[in-house]
């Protein structure tokens, strides 16, 4: 007898891996009973990840949102399931135990019948809480593997973190291919190897479409015995995203598959909304390149949702970095050619930094080390001279144990600046918070909410739960889409590019100061001169020394606070910016000469 494959829609997935934002709450449940009429889904995946930040910067309530998206799933039988990354929760960042274990409490509430579970290290003391919990809750646990392809991730790697979440409880195992660089054959012979070993445990493959494997792919885990594809929908399939479910559901149907009709009527309808959607105002926050495909991404094995972020972060070095090619008598870069320059450099930095998967946040991690090489190496400088902190705790153990070894040049430079290597359990370095959160709450008389939900979300998302409350996000956000809709009509205005500084003029200052150099912003965000606003003598002023590594400001970024720290020594010579003026990112705020 034909075996049955069943289809998941990542519709929160589709939009987050297109652009930056997703539909709002009204715009989901009026979408919903189409997808449902569709006919062909088993489940749908509904929030977590970014998703429910994206609704705190909308100014919307996210257990709201929640709620009220997986009601209708829920009522027709249709499983919801969310997406979590382990020690990081729903946010990018290390979450403590207590607050990681109230969250499958609500989300069980909510309405989410699934968690699926990833460590961007594939460490399984990260993923141990996220199975027990998900369990002690009365969810689903799906553990999932960050699949990438390198010499050190084998069958047998994936297999060993296989036995242990098994050992742990998961019942399912998701191979989360998230660049959609896995080999076909590869996750075939790793999806049978699952099934022969553990037979009842369930299957599903999550694959991006950016190289192009994850057709082949599909059809390769299908064979093996997975139960479970997930599949996007137009507008919004194919490119970065994920692959159709209409050639998905024919492929199978043809290799002999049971798979379900799908309703072309209602598919045509969801489509439809999702255009409206689009057009309404996400479409504004959706970058072009993300409809594209790219076999660029095979050699380089960076996620196709990081694209739209990369070309940003290029444009954004792009004239700094032909300044310094101009000064040098160099030929100056087009960006494309950058973009070869940076897989490339990708390419040599992945092993040397241990092969982390390259998925949130480790591939940022990764790509923003390839991009600081880049920029020093061409400007005649040594590579590895700005590591951020982010990237010194995954190279140091403090997130979790790195699949491969470190290269002698990394363990070299991490003795020169006397860091120690960190062998515990990450979780341990991360003491519970809820009582702290609890305590504000009733100083604020703020509700804790059905559940426990609110009480949730402040301790998980506190700067971005601050903002909705005070409404400072939904104002944020209105002035956000005002411009993109204004710069989306602006006359279009051809012209030789120049270097966009702003609200300095870079001639005057390397006139006065011929040695100076720029200080850029990381990120984008709120630019803080001095952490503690009381103490006024922390503000750098013109004059002041900084020494390389120093902290010099600090930019409040979405996620959390990002240090800016002095990519090299010297006097500050200019600064660019007040303090609590919005920079962005790449943008010059100050001169050190």
């Amino acid at each position: 007898m034909a075996r049955e494959i069943r289809f998941s829609l990542l519709y929160r997935d589709m939009w987050q891996s297109s652009g930056k934002y997703v539909p709002m709450v009204h715009q989901l449940k009026e979408i919903a009973p189409v997808i449902i009429e569709m006919g062909c889904f088993d489940r749908v995946e509904t929030n977590g990840g970014a998703f429910e930040q994206v609704n705190l910067l909308f100014g919307e309530n996210p257990n709201k949102a929640v709620r009220e998206w997986t009601a209708p799933f829920n009522k027709a039988g249709i499983q919801t399931h969310m997406l979590e990354r382990g020690l990081n929760g729903i946010r990018m960042n290390p979450v403590p135990a207590d607050v990681r274990e109230l969250m499958y409490k609500v989300k069980m509430k909510q309405g989410t019948n699934i968690s699926r579970s990833f460590c961007g290290l594939n460490d399984p003391r990260n993923l141990e809480l996220s199975v027990k919990y998900a369990k002690a809750a009365g969810m689903i646990s799906q553990a999932a593997l960050s699949i990438t392809s390198s010499p050190v991730h084998t069958v047998e790697y994936f297999m060993d973190v296989v036995d242990k979440v098994v050992e742990f409880g998961a019942d399912e195992i998701c191979l989360k291919d998230m660049a959609g660089v896995g080999r076909p054959a590869f996750l075939g012979r790793l999806t049978k190897a699952i099934k022969d070993k553990y037979p009842r445990i369930i299957v599903e493959y999550h694959g991006h479409s950016g190289p192009g494997f994850s057709v082949a792919s599909m059809l390769e885990v299908a064979r093996a015995g997975a139960e479970y594809i997930d599949v996007a929908m137009e507008p919004l399939s194919w490119g970065m995203v994920h692959p159709d479910v209409i050639t998905i559901q024919a492929m199978l149907r043809d290799a002999g598959f049971l798979v379900k009709d799908i309703n072309m009527e209602a598919y045509m309808e969801a489509r439809r909304l999702t255009q409206t959607f689009i057009d309404d105002y996400l479409g504004y926050f959706i970058d072009p390149g993300n409809k594209q495909m790219t076999s660029l991404l095979v050699g380089c094995g960076l996620p196709g949702g990081m694209m739209g972020s990369m070309m940003a972060d290029l444009r954004g070095f792009h004239g700094a970095i032909n300044s310094s090619l101009k000064n040098q008598g160099k030929k100056e870069l087009q960006l494309d050619e950058l973009v070869v320059m940076l897989f490339h450099e990708v390419e040599y930095v992945w092993p040397r930094l241990g092969y982390p998967p390259l998925v949130t946040p480790f591939s940022q991690y990764v790509k923003n080390t390839a991009l600081m090489n880049l920029m020093h190496t061409l400007k005649g400088e040594a590579r590895w001279t700005t590591i951020d902190k982010d990237t010194w705790n995954m190279i140091l153990g403090k997130t979790g144990k790195l699949p491969g070894e470190l290269a002698p040049e990394i363990l070299q430079l991490a003795k020169d600046k006397g860091l120690e290597f960190y062998t515990g359990n990450p979780q341990d370095a991360f003491p519970n918070e809820l009582d702290r959160y609890r305590k504000e709450m009733i100083e604020n008389n703020w509700e804790f909410g059905e559940d426990d939900e609110e009480l949730f979300e402040f301790a998980m998302h506190e700067r971005q739960y601050r903002d909705y409350k005070s409404g400072v996000a939904k104002q944020r956000f209105t002035q956000e889409l005002e411009a993109a809709k204004a710069k989306a009509n602006a006359p279009i205005v051809v012209q030789r590019p120049v270097i966009e500084i702003p609200k300095i003029d870079v001639a005057k200052i390397i006139e006065k100061f011929p040695t100076a150099k720029p200080v850029q912003a990381p990120v984008k965000g709120q630019l803080l001169w001095q952490y503690d606003l009381t103490d006024k003598s922390s503000a750098p002023i013109i004059g002041d020394k900084a020494k390389e590594g120093d902290t010099i400001c600090y930019i409040q970024a979405f996620y959390g606070l990002e240090l800016v720290k002095a990519p090299f020594s010297g006097k500050i010579v200019y600064t660019g910016a007040n303090h609590g003026e919005t920079v962005e990112k790449g943008e010059i705020i100050a001169f050190i000469g």
